[in-house]
């Protein structure tokens, strides 16, 4: 069959570009190995999808070119997105943060997805393995698809269980592309075991400000048995590459507050004073650490600094990461130098494009991801659509 666009990837780059060219008459085919589109949208957001956030801007999105993802984002806003949800009468509600969900289930944006593509006469073909991407004058062949448009948008290796693989890479680098260094982003930090203690610990929670590196989020942390985890973590945890410390400030202004405690309570111990601060069990954690044995009334300053050191400044080394299968997104991906910001077409090889996690930008967590999804997609089938239609 011959299409003007073959899209690699029912994820939710893939079909909303798919939808977008549709629309606008092109004739468009996905492929995917799965045997359903949007697995992992099905699952996110503890299966409420939280499909963008109102505080979208380009500082919210790691990349070797920062300026790379203003011009998507720019053209295609969360408030787009925003309001084809209504429009599909998808009821809505903001958590933290500017976070955005379905009120109901995933599937509806999936259901919405599929139903744009179906207004397009979008074509699919699952439980299809790529194989050998045949290139040359009339374009691309796929199997026993031919088509002028390619579209990557199979994503990164995160989450490998919904078979996630770095095809996206090989297929770029097979046309020259280059590809920034893959890493799991959004995932939990291990710990060794010189930081025992804190597996000890494992299922507490607490506010936090997170920072590795520069970076730095304000948000809860998990003590985990393995390591950290919590919303600060997957935060920090994009930023964070081997050998790097993170510093979390569990109590701002801690000497003073420890100070008031010797003042109060001057017969308590160190522990009585983090328990009013912490939750218990980290509080006896860090009292272990500090090691602070007398009471409170016999500290002095220096010593109670000291103390506060392990409170507004406790520095962990991380041992690695829990990988991609713990992963939400990969960091890096096809380089961005080789892209056009405007269209995501490649500036070397005409007809080819790549959209969504495959490419070398991601974001922050809470929704940034999916926007950029939408955003690059939107890009890549708007121009696809041009070009049927020039």
């Amino acid at each position: 069959m011959i299409y003007d666009a073959i899209i690699l990837g029912a994820g939710g780059a893939g079909l909303f570009a798919a939808a977008e060219a549709g629309k606008a008459g092109a004739r468009v085919l996905v492929l995917d190995h799965a045997d359903r589109p949007g697995n992992k949208i099905l699952i996110s957001g503890g299966g409420r999808c939280n499909f963008t956030n109102t505080g979208i801007e380009p500082g919210c999105f790691l990349s070797k070119n920062p300026h790379f993802p203003k011009s998507a984002l720019k053209r295609y806003t969360q408030w787009d997105f925003l309001a084809l949800v209504e429009r599909h009468r998808i009821a809505w509600h903001e958590k933290t943060l500017g976070q955005l969900f379905c009120d109901g289930s995933a599937r509806q944006i999936v259901d919405m997805l599929t139903a744009e593509c179906a207004a397009g006469g979008v074509d699919f073909e699952y439980r299809t393995a790529i194989g050998e991407i045949g290139h040359g004058p009339g374009g691309f062949r796929v199997g026993q698809h031919q088509a002028a448009n390619l579209v990557i948008a199979t994503g990164g290796p995160s989450i490998p269980k919904l078979g996630a693989t770095g095809i996206a890479y090989d297929i770029a680098r097979r046309f020259g592309h280059r590809v920034v260094e893959p890493r799991p982003a959004l995932v939990p930090l291990t710990l060794g075991k010189e930081e025992r203690l804190f597996a000890e610990i494992s299922g507490v929670a607490c506010p936090v400000t997170a920072r590795v590196d520069g970076a730095s989020f304000t948000e809860a942390v998990l003590f985990t048995h393995k390591g950290l985890s919590g919303p600060a973590i997957l935060q920090v945890s994009s930023y964070w590459r081997p050998g790097t410390p993170v510093t979390l400030e569990l109590v701002p202004q801690a000497a003073g507050k420890l100070r008031d405690a010797r003042r109060r309570m001057p017969k308590a111990g160190l522990k009585a004073a983090l328990s009013e601060l912490l939750p218990n069990r980290l509080a006896d954690a860090l009292a272990s650490r500090i090691g602070l044995e007398k009471k409170l009334g016999d500290a002095s300053d220096a010593e109670l600094e000291a103390a506060a050191g392990h409170l507004d400044a406790l520095t962990l080394s991380p041992s690695g990461t829990e990988g991609y299968a713990k992963a939400e997104v990969t960091v890096g991906g096809i380089d961005t130098d080789g892209l056009s910001s405007k269209t995501m077409e490649s500036k070397r090889v005409p007809g080819l494009y790549a959209i969504g996690e495959a490419v070398d930008v991601t974001g922050w967590l809470g929704g940034y991801n999916f926007q950029w999804a939408w955003s690059s997609g939107w890009a890549a089938g708007q121009a696809i659509a041009a070009k049927t239609a020039a």
